[in-house]
C-alpha cells in the first residue's frame, strides 16, 4: 500500500509541474471522442456481464467465442429478468423524461428482487455477490482496523527496488490514464468542455484524483480514482460537482448501513450503466473526422479496446501509440505534439514489460 500511496504522490507532482494537463490537452478532439465512445461501450459491458445478461466462456477446446448470452446461451433465471425489466423501466423513464429516472428503477427493481427472492427461493449466489433480503440487523460499525497500516518504502525491502519501481509505474500509469480517459468521457457528457475541447479548471480535478490515489493507499485500499458509473450522476444532470458532495456524504451513512446496502442486487443497479452507456456513444460518435483516417483510426482503436481487454488504460495506450504512428506515416509528424510522442513511448514501454523480463 505504500507504493500506491508513492503512486499518488507522484501524480500530484506531475499536476503540479503542469505536465498532466499538457498531455490531456496535446489529445486530438477526434481521438478524445473516441475515448468517451470507448468507456460508454466499456460500461455497457459491465453492466451486461455485471447482471448475467451476457457471461464470459472459459477457454475450452472448439471454443471461440469468447462471451455469451446468459449463463448457457440462454436468458434465464429470475435474476436475468429483474435486469431486463429494469433496463426497459430506466429506457422508459428517460424517453419519459422523468426526474430521477435510474434511482426510481433502481429502487423499484430492488423491492421486485426482494419479492421474487422470498418467494422463489433462490440459492445463495443466485443474484451474485449480494442476496435481495432484509437483512436480521441493518446496521453495523464499519471496521478501521486498517487505517493507516502503511509503510512508505517496506515493500522495496520485500521485492527489491527494481521490481517496487516497476510496481509504482504500473500503479501510476493505470491511474493517470483511467482517471483521464474517465475525465474526459464524463466532462464530455456533462458538457463541460471549451470551444477547443478543453476541460477549463483541470488542474484542481486532476490533483484531487492525485490526493485520493495516495488516500486509497493510506487506508490499506487499492488506489482510489475517478470512477466510470460518475456517469450516471451526469445522465441525471449532475453538473457543479454537488451530486459527488451529496454521493460522498451518502457513502459516510453507508459505512454504518452496510447490511442495509447489500440489499440491492447487480441486476437492480446495472441498467443505469445500460441507459448511460448508450448517452455517452450518442453524444460523441458524429464528432469524430472520419474522413480523416490518422484521427478516424486511433478513435476507433481507443474506443474498440477497452471494452475489448476490459481496460481504460489500454484502449487510450493504444489510441496514442496508433495516432503517433499514423501521422508520422502519413508525413504529418509535425502536427503531433511533443507530449504525444512522449506518452506514446512510454506506452511501447508499458506493453513491452513481459517481454523485457521486467514484469
Amino acid at each position: 500500500m505504500g507504493m500506491v500511496v508513492l503512486a499518488g504522490i507522484v501524480v500530484m507532482l506531475l499536476v503540479a509541474t503542469g505536465l498532466r494537463e499538457r498531455v490531456m490537452n496535446a489529445v486530438p478532439r477526434s481521438l478524445r471522442k473516441g475515448i468517451a465512445i470507448g468507456i460508454g461501450l466499456f460500461i455497457l459491458l459491465i453492466g451486461l456481464v455485471d447482471s448475467g445478461f451476457v457471461s464470459r466462456i472459459p477457454d475450452a477446446a472448439m471454443t471461440t467465442v469468447p462471451l455469451q448470452l446468459g449463463g448457457d446461451g440462454h436468458l434465464t433465471g429470475w435474476p436475468v429478468l429483474v435486469f431486463v425489466l429494469g433496463a426497459l423501466l430506466t429506457l422508459a423513464l428517460i424517453v419519459r423524461k422523468v426526474p430521477g429516472a435510474i434511482l426510481i428503477s433502481i429502487i423499484a427493481m430492488t423491492v421486485v428482487a426482494v419479492v421474487i427472492d422470498a418467494v422463489a427461493g433462490l440459492p445463495e449466489g443466485a443474484w451474485g455477490l449480494t442476496t435481495p433480503a432484509w437483512p436480521g440487523n441493518p446496521v453495523s460499525a464499519p471496521d478501521f482496523g486498517l487505517l493507516g497500516e502503511v509503510s512508505l518504502f517496506g515493500g522495496f525491502g520485500k521485492v527489491g527496488v527494481l521490481t517496487g519501481i516497476l510496481f509504482v509505474f504500473t500503479v501510476l500509469l493505470s491511474c493517470f490514464f483511467d482517471a483521464m480517459g474517465t475525465i474526459l468521457g464524463v466532462g464530455d457528457e456533462a458538457k463541460l468542455m471549451d470551444r477547443d475541447g478543453n476541460f477549463p479548471g483541470i488542474n484542481k480535478v486532476l490533483f484531487v484524483d492525485g490526493v485520493a490515489v495516495a488516500a486509497g493507499g493510506a487506508s490499506s485500499s487499492s488506489a482510489t480514482t475517478c470512477f466510470v458509473e460518475s456517469t450516471a450522476g451526469v445522465g441525471e444532470g449532475a453538473r457543479t460537482g454537488l451530486a459527488s458532495v451529496v454521493t460522498g456524504l451518502l457513502f459516510s451513512v453507508a459505512l454504518f448501513l452496510t447490511p442495509l446496502a447489500t440489499m440491492v442486487p447487480s441486476q437492480a443497479a446495472t441498467p443505469a450503466l445500460l441507459a448511460v452507456g448508450f448517452l455517452i456513444i450518442a453524444g460523441s460518435v458524429r464528432d469524430i473526422d472520419w474522413s480523416d483516417y490518422t484521427l478516424a483510426v486511433p478513435a476507433f482503436l481507443a474506443m474498440v479496446m477497452m471494452p475489448f481487454t476490459y481496460s481504460i488504460t489500454n484502449g487510450i495506450g493504444i489510441g496514442f501509440i496508433a495516432f503517433s504512428v499514423l501521422r508520422l506515416a502519413a508525413g504529418r509528424g509535425r502536427e503531433v505534439p511533443v507530449a504525444m510522442y512522449v506518452v506514446s513511448a512510454v506506452f511501447v514501454f508499458y506493453y513491452a514489460m513481459p517481454a523485457l523480463g521486467l514484469t
